[in-house]
């Protein structure tokens, strides 16, 4: 991937940047417990090739640009696992995002010939890249992000609006697309019960 194709931002996003009507999203923290790993970066794309990367440094979560996209109604929100990302972003920026896509969540109806729902996998199976996960455990509250760090944190975000292309069609000849939509909306439902502490509970059970 090209160097000039990674956007890094400190705080926010600037004004202006356009994503059009979907836009790829992702975060990258300290860890797996919001309650304790903070957010550090949200990468975004608008499946173009490029990338937005914007940094914080666990001080100021202001970033009204950033909210204000993730609170669009006009825009959909592409994740890959969202319920931990919706999470974390209500988390530390306050945002209730929406409406929402899920690319994991899709592959679960669809794919059920395989319990490889991974980004990884969902990437070299359906669009043919190998994607490096090389740097998925590394400091990411690092004052200054390397290379290659920038550029694992934009693949995850890169591929997303081809892959929606390629879900939507099987959630289509599968019948499971008002399925697969009832379960995006419930998201930030989800996401709100992981932060409550019911993160480990399946309250639909008996």
């Amino acid at each position: 991937m090209a160097r000039t194709a990674i956007t890094l931002h400190q705080g926010d996003l600037p004004s202006g940047v356009d994503f059009g009507a979907a836009v790829a999203v992702d975060s990258e923290t300290l860890g797996l417990k919001p309650h304790r790993d903070r957010l550090c970066v949200v990468q975004l794309s608008a499946g173009d090739g490029t990338a937005h990367l914007v940094q914080f440094d666990g001080s100021d979560y202001s970033a009204p640009n950033l909210k204000a996209l993730l609170a669009n109604q006009n825009v959909l929100k592409i994740f890959h696992f969202a319920r931990f990302d919706v999470a974390v972003i209500a988390k530390y920026l306050g945002v209730d995002t929406s409406p929402i896509y899920c690319t994991k969540i899709a592959s679960k109806l669809v794919r059920t010939y395989t319990d490889r729902h991974g980004l990884k996998d969902l990437v070299g199976d359906m669009l043919g890249v190998e994607l490096s996960k090389q740097q998925q455990s590394s400091d990411w509250a690092a004052p200054k992000l390397t290379d290659q760090q920038m550029a694992y944190a934009a693949s995850d975000v890169l591929h997303l609006h081809a892959l929606k292309e390629r879900l939507d069609t099987m959630l289509d000849r599968q019948g499971r697309r008002d399925m697969a939509e009832a379960a995006f909306s419930f998201l930030p439902t989800r996401a709100a019960l992981d932060l409550a502490g019911f993160d480990d509970m399946d309250i639909f059970s008996h």
